[in-house]
């Protein structure tokens, strides 16, 4: 990968004049099923790009409580856009349409204007969750059907593609924009895309320009992007052996309890009994070990795999596991948990 991005051809991106940015942009749009492509250094910029193209100040986007839109990227839909957003409580992020009924607001001086549905799959706090392809275009023809647009935050989607055999041009086709990340399991050190219409990528080109996105010679981290298309989609079957291995362990020992218990693809998220260690605490311990793991709640911990875990990493993270729970207290008193 680095020896692609050493010697990839360069211009400015600015002036669309990278050769390396356009080929990426042109490919992940093809891999999509969609006319157009931006590439952006963030999936954060990516998703809020796709939120203002659909929106305008006052509008209301409706999404799952736990997506990372509403609660990882700072409430920048209010603070770039103007936008409200209401949630609704999924199945470890999976919404049936049957909880979108109702949800649209009428026509009212008193009410925001509901304009945008949000999906995100594979779900990160639903722990790598697949919302399933029926669903999907069940809850888009809903959203289109209440003259809704809809936008798929898919910074994991190729991991939904792997793990099920459908291609991604058919996970995206019900979505009038898609966006992706090359940082996620695909390995590549920086940058998604925004997919779409072209019309509305020549409105995200304006808002990336905006949000501080534009790239000069940013070929040369397109190239890596590139490399991982090319190399690492096929390869995240590895990481979903490796979620199993580490879950089933997991399932093992007393006082930790996977939340969900089914793994569907790279992300592995227990909880921790609360007379063993706050998840803070437990998570320290792992360090300590050199094994890193991120607390995502008081008592809930969040382990992913990805190509640099192989089989020898999983059974020390299983050994720094056990280690932890061995340096739990031998009191009873429950261990005060650390806020979050």
């Amino acid at each position: 990968m680095r020896a692609a991005m050493a010697a990839a051809p360069l211009g400015d991106d600015v002036y669309g004049e990278d050769p390396s940015v356009n080929a990426l942009q042109e490919r992940i749009a093809a891999l999509l099923g969609k006319e157009a492509a931006l590439y952006v250094p963030s999936g954060t910029m990516s998703n809020q790009i796709g939120l203002r193209v659909h929106c305008s100040p006052g509008d209301e986007f409706i999404c799952d409580e736990g997506c990372h839109i509403f609660n990882y990227e700072q409430a920048a839909y209010a603070q770039l856009s103007g936008l409200a957003a209401r949630t609704v409580a999924g199945q470890n992020g999976v919404i049936q349409p049957h909880q979108l009924e109702g949800l649209v607001r009428p026509p009212n001086v008193h009410a925001a204007r509901t304009r945008l549905l949000c999906l995100e799959n594979t779900h990160n706090r639903g722990a790598g969750r697949i919302t399933p392809l029926e669903t999907s275009h069940d809850n888009c023809a809903w959203a289109r059907h209440n003259g809704l647009a809809t936008h798929l935050d898919g910074a994991r989607l190729f991991n939904a593609v792997v793990a099920t055999g459908v291609a991604a041009d058919r996970w995206a086709q019900p979505f009038d924009t898609v966006s992706v990340c090359f940082s996620k399991g695909l390995g590549a050190p920086v940058g998604s895309a925004l997919t779409g219409p072209r019309e509305l990528i020549a409105k995200a080109l304006r808002a990336r320009k905006l949000f501080g996105g534009a790239m000069r010679q940013a070929g040369v981290i397109a190239a890596a992007a590139l490399y991982a298309l090319d190399h690492h989609i096929d390869r995240l079957a590895e990481d979903h052996r490796h979620a199993r291995q580490l879950a089933a362990a997991i399932e093992q020992i007393d006082g930790l309890t996977l939340t969900p218990t089914e793994i569907d693809t790279n992300i592995v998220i227990f909880h921790v009994a609360p007379e063993l260690a706050s998840a803070a605490e437990f998570a320290a311990r792992l360090t300590g070990q050199g094994v890193l793991m991120l607390a995502i709640s008081p008592t809930q911990i969040r382990a992913v795999t990805h190509l640099d875990v192989d089989d020898a990493d999983v059974a020390r993270a299983i050994e720094a596991i056990s280690l932890a729970i061995d340096a739990a207290p031998t009191t009873s008193a429950p261990v005060a948990s650390a806020s979050y």
